[in-house]
Formats: C-alpha cells, sequence, structure tokens
C-alpha cells in the first residue's frame, strides 16, 4: 500500500527526474542537504557515491551493497539540519525506487545511529518508518522508548508505552519490562515503576532477574511503603540466593581445575 502514493509523492517532488541512475542519489542529496565539493566532483568526473566506483548503466541500487546503502544514508542524516521534515525528506527520497521496503537497511542505519548517541534523529527515523506502516514490533516500540528516554522525553516514552506496550502486559518481554522500570525510576517517576510490576504480578509474571525486584524494592522505600518492599524482597529472594549459589559453585569449579 505505501509504494504507489509515496512513489506518485517523490515523482511529484523530483519531476525533473528522467534517468534513474546513480546520478538520482546525487539529486536527492542536494534536496535534503548542500552537497559538499567533493560529491560535486564525484558526480562530474562519473562516480558512484555509494562506493566511489564509476557509474555503470544500470539503475540505482542494482550494483550497490547493502552496507553501502546503510553507510551512505548514516551519512546523509548526520549531514542533515535536525528537524522531522528534513529526516522525512531524505527518507521518503531514499526509499523511493525500492522494489520493496528496505526494513533491513533501516534497521543497521539505526544501529548505526545509535553508535553515534543521534537519539533525536533515531526518534524521527523509526516515527517516519511507523507511519509507513512498517516495523510495528515489540523491539521498534522499545527502540523507540529507549530513545526518547535519552533524549529527555520521558512524558513522549509514557505516552508510547502505554498506547503501544503496556496493554500486552501478559506477553511484553521481561527485558522490555525491565528497560521501562528503569526510565521510571530514573525519571523519578516511582508510582508508574510499581504500577507496572504490579501489573506484571497480576498476570503472574515472575522477574527473572534481581536488578528489577531491588529497583522496584528502592521505588516503594522512596514513596514510604516499606512494608510493600518488604513483601517483594521477600517474595522473590531465590533470585538473590540463586546468584550468591551460582557464585559458589563457580569458586568451587575454579578450584578444582587449579588442582
Amino acid at each position: 500500500m505505501w509504494r504507489p502514493v509515496l512513489i506518485a509523492k517523490i515523482v511529484g517532488r523530483f519531476s525533473l527526474l528522467r534517468p534513474i541512475r546513480a546520478h538520482t542519489v546525487h539529486y536527492i542529496h542536494n534536496q535534503t542537504t548542500q552537497a559538499t565539493p567533493d560529491v560535486n566532483m564525484n558526480m562530474n568526473m562519473n562516480i558512484n557515491i555509494y562506493s566511489g566506483e564509476p557509474i555503470s548503466k544500470r539503475k540505482i541500487g542494482e550494483n550497490v551493497s547493502r552496507n553501502e546503502k546503510v553507510n551512505f544514508l548514516v551519512k546523509i542524516l548526520n549531514d542533515l539540519d535536525d528537524s522531522k521534515e528534513a529526516v522525512y525528506n531524505a527518507l521518503d527520497a531514499w526509499v523511493a525506487w525500492e522494489q520493496d521496503f528496505p526494513i533491513g537497511p533501516l534497521r543497521q542505519a539505526l544501529i548505526g545511529l545509535e553508535k553515534d548517541h543521534q537519539w533525536h534523529r533515531i526518534i524521527h527515523v523509526i516515527k517516519w518508518m511507523l507511519s509507513k506502516g512498517q516495523g510495528t514490533t515489540m523491539g521498534t516500540y522499545g527502540q523507540l522508548v529507549r530513545a526518547l528516554d535519552m533524549d529527555h522525553r520521558v512524558e513522549e516514552a509514557h505516552e508510547i508505552w502505554v498506547k503501544k506496550l503496556g496493554v500486552d502486559l501478559h506477553s511484553v518481554p521481561w527485558q522490555l519490562c525491565h528497560q521501562m522500570i528503569a526510565v521510571y525510576y530514573r525519571n523519578n517517576m516511582m508510582e508508574h515503576a510499581v504500577k507496572l510490576f504490579k501489573g506484571l504480578e497480576a498476570f503472574d509474571r515472575k522477574p527473572r532477574d534481581k536488578k528489577i525486584v531491588k529497583t522496584v524494592g528502592d521505588a516503594y522505600e522512596i514513596l514510604g511503603l516499606i512494608e510493600e518492599k518488604e513483601r517483594v524482597l521477600e517474595k522473590y529472594k531465590s533470585l538473590f540466593n540463586e546468584t550468591s549459589s551460582s557464585k559458589i559453585s563457580k569458586k568451587s569449579s575454579v578450584k578444582k581445575s587449579k588442582r
């Protein structure tokens, strides 16, 4: 559904484009950010700006590796003004001539942006992707929550959790639950932290990590609910005992191996 509408939009915007070749990439780059002298020189010399190799007569993308596409997108996004419109226009142009929606390369690009701590751009990319009806998975929403938290937009992160993840507490992965409880705790939203944990308990879901139990216990203490803290620590004390037992067994195995 997304492709015909998107193609019509791009064709209208770039009506002067005829040959859909590597020159298209250069043109798109100029529409979203000012081209560097190196890029201009490469295009004048008929150089493929993805790989630095001579441009063939084939259509764009046919001789371009996935990594080159991802690296090129990350470079474009890093060079752009940090605005929603600029990012959305660049992404629209980037996918316009793809036969299938490039969800894999986009996920790789998001990983690259995470390494550079480009949280604001990550938010734009994910929201653009979701607006196309793509990547609507718990993992994507979890990544969006993390980016919003790191971008100091915790209220938006909370809203995403409530609307997209918190409605399915019986199956949402513990990793995402732990992440959200940590977000609440870090931002002094203790009521939300304990409410989420109670919701998980209502589905008889047991935490797998003592860290989350300790975080919730500390949240109860900050709220002045000492009895609730003691209840939680007592209920899940086996997690702490298991850790101690595993450490002892590891030490024993090390001693035996030395003998």
